[in-house]
């Protein structure tokens, strides 16, 4: 089990607008500003998507690379950056930001997917290889999400081709529209199937976020919070900010034992190269 818990906050997603919570932060100046509270209650990890002047999901490098450089400036909270913002991004844009600007982790999406009714969710074999390659080179560490037992099957053949290297990093994402459905179970079921040495995180998006971020503290897993995945702090309360979420899961760690980690803290449990 492990001795710290590395608490990551979702701040922003691709979806989720003012009018669902006008706290939520949506512009570079909003999210570096959050992400700074943030750091200072106790987060360790800072895992960012970007929007356009329009509010909508943009994957723009010129969005991250300031939202980057105003976080850079206030804190060394380790930065994860999407490489998933935007359903209509190709290829190239999906991941031009993680060798321009060469985060610590950046996401890596095991697998394709229905959203329901949002459209499709696609991670085809060459995106992945290109992807993979592309952070072994730039020595960018997979955060590799989870949203159903295939896209773990999945991971294990990329690790296998020596495109993600190991100990792997899971983030295991339950109560996706068109994923896994966000109950103890199927948390427990997954956990399951990770190598013994794996690092791994987890977290339930909408009414699963209690249930999942409790077991996962019991499990010995590190954790996500965050207006990306839940807008409401508690039924039918809004949350006043990202930085509330992550007060709560540093309560809640501590009662369990374990005290939160440091950004490097992270780094060495993550073998994460260091801010730049």
């Amino acid at each position: 089990m492990n001795n710290k818990t590395i608490i990551t906050v979702a701040t922003t997603g691709a979806f989720p607008t003012k009018e669902d919570n006008p706290n939520i932060p949506l512009t570079p100046k909003e999210i570096a500003e959050d992400v700074y509270e943030c750091w200072q209650a106790g987060a360790t990890i800072a895992h960012l998507h970007m929007r356009d002047d329009q509010g909508k999901g943009t994957m723009s490098i010129d969005k991250f690379r300031e939202t980057v450089s105003l976080i850079r400036e206030k804190c060394d909270i380790v930065i994860n950056l999407t490489t998933s913002g935007d359903l209509n991004a190709t290829d190239e844009t999906r991941m031009m930001h993680v060798a321009a600007l060469k985060p610590e982790l950046a996401s890596y999406d095991c697998g394709s997917m229905n959203w329901a009714h949002s459209g499709l969710f696609i991670n085809h074999p060459a995106f992945l290889e290109k992807l993979g390659q592309l952070m072994i080179d730039n020595d960018v560490r997979p955060e590799i999400e989870v949203f159903d037992a295939g896209m773990f099957y999945n991971s294990l053949y990329y690790i296998k081709k020596n495109l993600i290297k190991t100990p792997a990093y899971y983030q295991l994402v339950l109560g996706a529209a068109g994923g896994t459905a966000a109950t103890v179970e199927n948390l427990v079921y997954l956990k399951g199937l990770l190598p013994a040495d794996a690092h791994w995180s987890a977290f339930g998006i909408g009414r699963g976020h209690m249930p999942i971020l409790m077991t996962t503290l019991a499990l010995g897993g590190h954790v996500r919070v965050g207006m990306e995945d839940n807008v409401y702090y508690s039924k039918g309360r809004l949350a006043k900010s990202n930085a509330e979420f992550v007060e709560r899961a540093v309560r809640l760690s501590k009662e369990a034992g374990r005290d939160p980690a440091t950004p490097d803290d992270a780094r060495q449990i993550l073998n994460l190269r260091g801010a730049k």
